[in-house]
């Protein structure tokens, strides 16, 4: 029996946990014990945090584990990339993680990569920033301000003047593990993911998914749809932006999750990528309900050395909703049979004004003939 580690055991986890064990797999979860959904699901279980990749590694080889992987997660991805270097398994390399996972270096390599992107500039607490400085001087406010290696809008917000920026900055670095934020110009447009899967440096375009965010200041995302809505012309510079970007990030194998806004002019700006499936369930569910193509089934028989080239067996609407204060109207999809639905929980009923991803309350994933 092969045996599969994969890395956290969130409710966004339990897709790939389960999807491995329907396949004959022998499942070794490792995560922090606190909010660990899938200890209960996966075969073994470790207390062991997804960053500490020595002590992964150590019970990997123990193990004798054929395939690493994680979902969702891009602080899992360094100790995916280490395990599998040091085990000769499949993965991207270490090196590709590290830039991958930290923005102010991803953004700095695809400067190379010929896709427009947003104008940068990287600060810590420790820095005497000025307004003097020529980042400032060539870009205007609004701007947005980023934990370099955070993801699920923890630390994100759009400031409007400099009477908001220092406080921007203090969360940010704050949330950071680096203890590093990001100051990005403002980019007005549509927003939209862009799922893939890279085999030997080969890599196709799965699906393109529009998002819903509450808009300013925390960006934090409401709903996710497949197909996308865009121009048929949009999407095909879309495409091509994406692998462009996987190319210069050196992302050769495994699921990856980019991330675009379109302007009203058409510009495509990259606006980050993560070298692993997207979360809020594009990756573990949309995907497959709006082509028929198993995603999670794809990525765990490729980290285990077989893959097929994708095929999308029929196009249909699929795409998820989250509840929070923002949607609070929406609450009857969750109280309610509904035709279309696929699955839906909720948490708690405390609904709130979300400022990360952590505060919504629950989902709701629909497949149909239409647009939910």
């Amino acid at each position: 029996m092969k045996k599969l580690a994969i890395l956290g055991a969130s409710y966004l986890q339990v897709p790939l946990i389960k999807k491995a064990k329907e396949m004959g797999i022998e499942t070794h979860c490792f995560a922090w014990e606190e909010g660990a959904i899938g200890k209960g699901i996966a075969d073994f279980f470790y207390p062991i945090s997804i960053i500490d990749k020595e002590a992964i590694l150590l019970k990997s080889l123990e193990i004798g584990i054929d395939g690493i992987t994680t979902i969702a997660s891009d602080l899992a991805v360094p100790t995916m990339c280490y395990v599998s270097d040091k085990m000769n398994l499949i993965s991207n390399s270490f090196e590709s993680s590290l830039i991958c996972t930290n923005k102010f270096l991803m953004r700095s390599r695809l400067t190379e990569s010929g896709v427009s992107y947003p104008k940068f500039i990287e600060l810590s607490l420790e820095n005497d920033f000025s307004l003097d400085n020529s980042f400032f001087k060539h870009t205007s406010f609004p701007y947005i301000v980023k934990p370099v290696d955070r993801s699920g809008s923890r630390g994100v917000k759009k400031i409007e003047n400099i009477d908001e920026l220092h406080n921007a900055i203090s969360i940010a670095c704050a949330e950071s593990f680096l203890e590093k934020c990001i100051i990005e110009e403002f980019i007005e447009g549509v927003e939209v993911s862009v799922e893939t899967i890279s085999w030997k440096g080969e890599h196709f375009v799965l699906a393109i998914t529009d998002k819903v965010t509450t808009g300013a200041p925390f960006f934090v995302e409401l709903a996710h749809h497949q197909p996308s809505g865009l121009d048929e012309f949009i999407q095909n510079k879309i495409e091509e932006a994406t692998l462009k970007c996987l190319s210069t990030l050196d992302i050769k194998n495994g699921p990856s999750h980019s991330e675009f806004k379109i302007t009203k002019n058409g510009t495509i700006f990259i606006i980050e990528v993560g070298a692993r499936m997207g979360g809020d369930f594009i990756g573990s569910n949309l995907v497959e309900l709006s082509t028929g193509y198993d995603f999670l089934k794809s990525n765990i028989s490729l980290v285990l050395g077989n893959f097929e080239k994708p095929i999308k067996k029929f196009q249909k609407y699929a795409g998820v909703h989250f509840l929070s204060k923002e949607t609070e109207k929406k609450i009857f999809f969750f109280e309610e049979n509904i035709e279309f639905e696929i699955e839906k929980k909720i948490f708690n009923l405390d609904l709130k004004y979300v400022a990360n991803s952590n505060e919504r309350s629950g989902y709701f994933i629909y497949q149909s003939d239409k647009r939910i």
